[in-house]
Formats: C-alpha cells, sequence, structure tokens
C-alpha cells in the first residue's frame, strides 16, 4: 500500500525510507531540499518538493497513500516553513493534511524530549522515538507500517 514520508530529507526520513522501500507497494516523500528530491526519485520515490507547512500541498501529496510517516524533525529544523508560525503549528497541520488525504495510520518520529503534542488524527497512530540509533528508528517504522494493524 502507499506510504509517504513527510520530511523524507532528514536524517531519519532518509533511514526511514530506505528501510521502507523495499516492501512498499509505492513510496513517496514530501521534502524542502532539491538535492534530497533529486536522490529520492532517483530511487524509485515520488517526490513532493515544497515547504512542510503548506499543508494542502502535503495533503495533495498524500492522497489515496494508506500510511504517512511524520518526521517531527521537519518541523523544528532550520528550514523555511512560511504558512506556520511554530512547530506546533505545523504539527497540527500535518494531523490535518493526513486526515484530509484520507490516511489510515499515521506513524510519528519524534524525539523522547520533544515537547510537540501528537495528535491522532487517523484511526490507526503510533509514535517512534528516536534515540541515536537511527536505524533502529527506521527499522521499528518499517515494522509498523507492515503490519495488518497497529495493536492499541
Amino acid at each position: 500500500m502507499p506510504v509517504i514520508v513527510i520530511g523524507a530529507d532528514t536524517p531519519v526520513g532518509e533511514a526511514i525510507v530506505t528501510a521502507v522501500l523495499p516492501s512498499a507497494a509505492e513510496m513517496r516523500a514530501f521534502v524542502s531540499d532539491e538535492r534530497s528530491a533529486e536522490s529520492l526519485k532517483g530511487r524509485g520515490v515520488k517526490v513532493a518538493l515544497g515547504d512542510v507547512s503548506d499543508f494542502s500541498h502535503v495533503e495533495a501529496a498524500a492522497l489515496n497513500c494508506f500510511c504517512a510517516v511524520l518526521v517531527t524533525d521537519a518541523a523544528v529544523d532550520p528550514r523555511v516553513r512560511s504558512f506556520a508560525g511554530d512547530p506546533s503549528a505545523v504539527v497540527e497541520g500535518w494531523a490535518g493534511a493526513v486526515r484530509g488525504a484520507g490516511i489510515h495510520r499515521a506513524i510519528w518520529v519524534s524525539p523522547e524530549d520533544s515537547r510537540l503534542a501528537l495528535p491522532a488524527p487517523v484511526p490507526e497512530v503510533a509514535t517512534v522515538f528516536l534515540g541515536t540509533d537511527l536505524g533502529r528508528a527506521a527499522r521499528e517504522v518499517a515494522h509498523l507500517e507492515g503490519l495488518g494493524s497497529i495493536p492499541t
């Protein structure tokens, strides 16, 4: 089933794409960095390039996906976010975008010490907490994405 990684141009986002790509029927990425976009396209990923705070663009890129992986680093790093005033507004906007796109499963990827409230915008929601091992987090996302349903 189609999967989108929002923030695929972050280090953990890149690791997640690498972990999920072999088993995904269709892999999409939402990025702000043109070089990352070209690299991902070269790997067979469908790429949307834009401002991660342009929620209508995020929603359009996620349309008809089953799962959205939301990398909160892209809400707090130094990139330009013209349509939201702060990281909390970005996270809320992403929640609305994935809900509007009809996403069934959302996987938030966030540092444990993050102060961002991570909403539950869709029927199945999980959170993967980042440590120092990005590969572990990516493997955990790939495992959750591949499950028939996320246990609650």
